[in-house]
């Protein structure tokens, strides 16, 4: 039943005002002129046992809802778009799948997995580790690096090659970022060749730093040590940490420490862009 408003006098029947007024003419109206009409009154269907409740004036709702806030976009400001985040991850993933961490991209590879990263790093938005350097936190694998394609350890900087000179098979290559300590590890895997039939040696290195945050998303970080311990079936022996070669005798563009800005990062996924246009595509391990 449909609400109505109506403006009525109210009839209050008892008992005792029907008995008194049984003796009464029938044509004389029934103390209607001494209660006052009781206004705007609203009578709404209820139940099937109680169809009618009177609303006092107060519960009836005046006047339209408020609007609406405004969308964000009016204020200048668009937030990320959760679905086409995800969707750019994945894509980025796809695209450096299959290339071995660079060791097998062509330039068009290279250029795809540029674009495709270029793409997520517009939709995350600027990083600000100023207030949040937990993001850097934990234990990162690298899954692609543009560098790997010149076929060198070092990718742009002076570094082994693989599989020409040196008999090294590159295996995964890891970041362990403690921001406490500010410690900043490079860690890799290598298989070093030896004739047959010995097997061949497996090896971790560890390229020990110290790493400060410069501006707002920018990582610098400082060589200390290189540490070598052998895995597999040489895993007894006790590591073995290399010399650092004095600052006289060493390479100009090997100084000891480079920098790199982190373009985007989130609980799982972080990406680089390294001092010599390297890109850099880490998940967490």
């Amino acid at each position: 039943m449909a609400s109505t408003t109506a403006n009525i006098p109210l009839l209050i029947h008892s008992p005792t005002l029907l008995s008194r007024s049984s003796s009464r003419s029938t044509s004389q109206p029934l103390l209607s002129s001494k209660i006052p009409p009781i206004q705007n009154l609203q009578i709404v269907s209820k139940s099937k046992r109680n169809p009618f409740r009177i609303l006092a004036a107060s519960e009836v709702s005046v006047g339209d809802p408020p609007p609406p806030p405004p969308p964000p976009s009016a204020f200048g400001i668009e937030l990320p778009r959760p679905g086409l985040v995800s969707s750019l991850k994945l894509k980025l993933l796809s695209a450096a799948s299959g290339l071995n961490r660079g060791l097998a991209a062509s330039e068009d590879d290279l250029q795809k997995v540029d674009a495709v990263a270029k793409e997520l790093e517009a939709a995350g938005g600027l990083v600000d580790l100023s207030d949040d350097l937990d993001k850097l936190q934990g234990r990162w694998k690298l899954i692609y690096s543009s560098a790997f394609s010149s076929r060198t350890l070092g990718g742009s900087r002076p570094g082994p090659p693989t599989r020409r000179l040196l008999p090294i098979t590159l295996g995964q290559v890891f970041q362990r970022i403690d921001v406490l300590s500010k410690d900043f590890d490079n860690i890799v895997e290598l298989e070093l060749g030896t004739p047959w039939p010995i097997p061949p040696i497996e090896v971790t290195a560890t390229l020990a730093h110290k790493f400060e945050l410069i501006g707002s998303s920018k990582v610098k970080i400082i060589f200390e040590k290189t540490t070598v311990k052998a895995t597999g079936n040489l895993s007894q022996l006790p590591p073995l940490e290399i010399p650092r070669i004095p600052d006289n005798f060493r390479p100009p563009s090997n100084t000891g420490s480079g920098e790199f800005e982190v373009t985007y990062v989130d609980s799982d996924l972080r990406i680089t862009r390294g001092d010599r246009s390297e890109l850099r595509v880490f998940v967490i391990a």
